[in-house]
């Protein structure tokens, strides 16, 4: 039974369509999630550097993960969705930065 369910997730996976939908999703969230931390913990104005400080370490994790030679595969699709997020994250100060300094 688990098994089943392992294959036939991997069989929606695998479709590039759907690769591709949940890429632009996954960078669109992570555009979300910038656009959440810049805004709410910069009302108290206190929680910056605890949130920076955050921000860099998970990002850095996933870059280890996500570029050491032992975890790219292609199954490993969650990893793939969890990079694209980081990289909206990313985007998304980048714009924000864009907005404060115009």
């Amino acid at each position: 039974m688990i098994t089943k369910l392992y294959r036939f997730t991997i069989q929606i996976f695998d479709n590039k369509l759907v690769d591709l939908s949940l890429g632009i999703l996954s960078i669109l969230f992570g555009f979300f999630i910038s656009n959440t931390l810049s805004t709410i913990p910069g009302q108290t104005g206190d929680w910056g550097i605890i949130g920076a400080a955050i921000i860099v370490t998970c990002y850095e994790i996933t870059s280890k993960k996500m570029y050491t030679n032992g975890y790219f595969r292609k199954n490993n699709f969650m990893l793939l969705y969890i990079n694209n997020i980081k990289v909206g994250v990313i985007y998304g100060f980048f714009v924000d930065a864009f907005k404060l300094g115009s």
